[in-house]
């Protein structure tokens, strides 16, 4: 049986994921100085890299967070001006400013994590920051490993969107497997990505079964075509959704459960 996908196209994915991952990967933390430094404590949590998080400006970092405490000064705004001019993704946190305030400059308002709680709402910053990188959260996510579950989440819901779009514009029959299965591919490889898990031969047996998740949903969907003709483009937009979200999630679940493994196995080892 031919596969969906060539070789050539699965290999050139890898090489970009690898790619992607090379270097360094910083969130960088700034704004209020007695806020700032306890934020960055924070998001070290979970044995995250010490150099993934650091204090300073934006330039260089994959995204900057600015805590604001109160309304912006004119440092504020000079620091939120240098990261737009680098061209680095900005998230701001607002911590005793009322919600719906005055917008804050150069940060989108979807952007903004409001708060008026002593402690950082850290889940509501990860899915903001997983929401502003998109894919490119899932290197920085490697190794800040309170952001991968929001890397993740984000992920697997952009993409089940993507291939449930897709499949329902496409109407030649055969020719979106192609596109969805190297979507979800790559959905594969970014969430191991994500959970810091080397790309390669150790991702065989996830994309063999995506490979065969693949050939089953379109098996399935000219099964229900033949029943439901009129409605082929919802039937072939849900299938794709719901099939790429149950692929995401039950690869995050293997991936999560392998990144916990090598810790354990020290613990049980040690004396």
């Amino acid at each position: 049986m031919r596969l969906p996908v060539s070789a050539g196209a699965i290999r050139k994915l890898l090489r970009e994921i690898e790619s992607s991952g090379a270097g360094t990967h910083v969130l960088a933390v700034g704004g209020a100085r007695e806020l700032a430094p306890v934020l960055r404590q924070q998001l070290l949590r979970g044995r995250a890299e010490p150099r993934a998080v650091r204090l300073g400006g934006p330039e260089g970092a994959d995204v900057y967070v600015h805590v604001l405490a109160g309304d912006p000064s004119d440092d504020d705004v000079d620091v939120l001006r240098r990261a737009r001019r680098a061209r680095v993704p900005v998230v701001a946190v607002a911590r005793g400013r009322a919600h719906g305030a005055a917008p804050i400059p150069y940060v989108l308002a979807t952007d903004v994590v409001w708060t008026a709680c002593e402690t950082f709402p850290l889940a509501a910053l990860a899915a903001t920051i997983a929401a502003r990188l998109g894919e490119d959260g899932a290197p920085l996510a490697a190794c800040v490993p309170l952001l991968r579950e929001a890397v993740s989440r984000q992920l697997v819901s952009s993409f089940s969107r993507k291939n449930g779009a897709l499949a329902a514009a496409i109407w030649v029959p055969g020719a979106d497997l192609p596109v969805l299965t190297l979507n979800e591919l790559r959905l594969v490889s970014r969430l191991a990505q994500a959970y810091g898990l080397e790309s390669g031969r150790d991702r065989v047996p996830e994309f063999a079964a995506t490979l065969g998740a693949a050939f089953g949903l379109r098996a399935l969907a000219r099964e229900l075509l033949d029943l439901l003709p009129l409605a082929g483009w919802a039937v072939k937009g849900a299938l794709a959704y719901a099939g790429t979200r149950a692929l995401g999630e039950a690869a995050c679940k293997r991936f999560a459960l392998a990144a916990t493994q090598p810790r354990a196995v020290a613990a049980r080892g040690a004396p």
